[in-house]
């Protein structure tokens, strides 16, 4: 760990969603000279920007600037940038380190993390975890279910623990450091970002920097139901675990069966510390929806409205269908494309859906894929040019004891900023046609 005091540090991406606003702040308060280098304008960005306000930085908006990169001491890289932009090629060939957020928190942590990873239910799981150990323990939950550590290192004692949701992207950047967390769980495998990662074999690498460098005394905590990372005990360095998700069931407030799922693997954890089962019922039964994850926005004339805003996977939707009786969910999905296959979904759309409403870069692959597999006239599918449009559609085919439920199956970039901005408006829609229920 370097002192960072006087050294020039490159912050690469500040981003809409102000990924870089807490490392940005952090390395000020150690007297780095910082520069944030972002391709998005200061428009873009302005909200970012405002929270930047008075802080010694060099703000180098709109495009990239090569000196930026080359001249620097050290390079902290956001987990959203591709690894082969040409500035960054150019500062690997010279030799310049980089970093990221997730590193320097990491290798500066004095007390034992969780690290939880997975494609499906990562930020509900890891919000159940923080909420059970807060039992017993001081927590702090982070990462990147959306808020930085480095500001609170003074505040974490070694006897604290810290829970951590860990993005494929997160690790691929954690694999330079070596150090995987002590507690590490993966709540399940299915394909997603193959836009970034290219293939399946190389995604599931990333995520098995969860445990990879994990010490004999460490555990890992797999899902005893997921074929996909059932080998994956083989290749722990240390203890092994599973987590049945068909145990014996807690009293949620929450809905769906992929939340009792959630609260095993949640419990699973929970006993590695010392926390007995009363107490971790205690805590999952208190445990409310976090928001865009299947989140009720509002209820009227029989038709409850759920944002599933989150839901950037084909097998997120199908998990998120599955909370529901067949045939009284209207969906609505689709989004930008991450290079991922439709063909599971549209079987499970077609057998349980009671309707589809598609939209974005994806929605004719998405129609295919629900046709290919059809059974009979339900689920009767229409096309959107926006949100709004898909939001009235769906209501229009709702009845009472039906759902609409927006659980979009990919990334919100085509139409949003980001999707916080897809869920919002989903939310201010229903509740518009609700009556102002929910």
């Amino acid at each position: 760990m370097i002192d960072l005091a006087g050294k020039k540090v490159t912050v690469v991406g500040l981003g809409r969603f102000g990924g870089g606003i807490g490392v940005t702040q952090w390395l000020c308060g150690r007297g780095a000279e910082v520069t944030v280098s972002d391709r998005a304008s200061a428009d873009d960005l302005a909200g970012s920007v405002a929270q930047l306000e008075g802080l010694d930085v060099k703000l180098h908006l709109g495009a990239h600037e090569l000196d930026d990169f080359l001249e620097a001491d050290l390079l902290v890289v956001s987990p959203a940038i591709p690894r082969d932009i040409p500035p960054l090629q150019a500062a690997r060939d010279a030799g310049v380190p980089r970093t990221s957020e997730m590193n320097l928190f990491i290798e500066r942590c004095p007390a034992p993390i969780v690290g939880i990873t997975g494609s499906v239910g990562k930020s509900t799981t890891t919000s159940m975890i923080g909420d059970i150990l807060a039992r017993k323990y001081t927590v702090h939950v982070g990462g990147n279910i959306g808020k930085s550590l480095l500001g609170d290192l003074d505040n974490i004692a070694p006897d604290h623990i810290v829970v951590l949701e860990l993005s494929s992207f997160q690790l691929e950047q954690a694999e330079a450091l070596g150090v995987s967390p002590q507690v590490a769980l993966v709540t399940n495998l299915t394909p997603n970002h193959l836009d970034r990662h290219g293939t399946m074999e190389a995604y599931s690498r990333a995520k098995q920097n969860v445990f990879r460098f994990q010490k004999p005394s460490d555990l890992l905590i797999l899902n005893a139901d997921d074929p996909e990372t059932a080998d994956w005990a083989e290749l722990a360095p240390g203890r092994v675990d599973f987590f049945d998700p068909q145990g014996e069931a807690f009293e949620l407030q929450v809905t769906g069966r992929h939340n009792q799922c959630n609260a095993q693997a949640a419990w699973a954890v929970g006993r590695e510390f010392g926390i007995d089962r009363p107490t971790a019922a205690a805590a999952l039964g208190q445990f409310q929806s976090l928001s865009h994850r299947l989140q009720l926005a509002a209820e009227g004339g029989g038709v409850k409205y759920y944002n599933d805003s989150k839901c950037t996977t084909p097998g997120g939707l199908v998990v998120a269908l599955d909370a529901f009786d067949p045939r009284t969910a209207i969906v609505i999905a689709g989004g930008s494309d991450k290079n991922v296959s439709f063909d599971k979904m549209g079987e499970s759309i077609a057998r349980r859906a009671k309707g589809l409403v598609v939209m974005g870069t994806t929605a004719d692959k998405i129609a295919a894929a629900v046709e290919n597999s059809r059974c009979d006239a339900m689920p009767a599918v229409r096309k959107a040019r926006d949100l709004e449009a898909a939001v009235a559609a769906a209501a229009e085919q709702a009845s009472p004891g039906d759902v609409v439920l927006l659980s979009p199956a990919c990334a919100s970039y085509d139409m949003f900023k980001n999707y916080q901005e897809r869920g919002d408006l989903f939310v201010q829609l229903a509740r518009r046609l609700a009556g102002g229920g929910g």
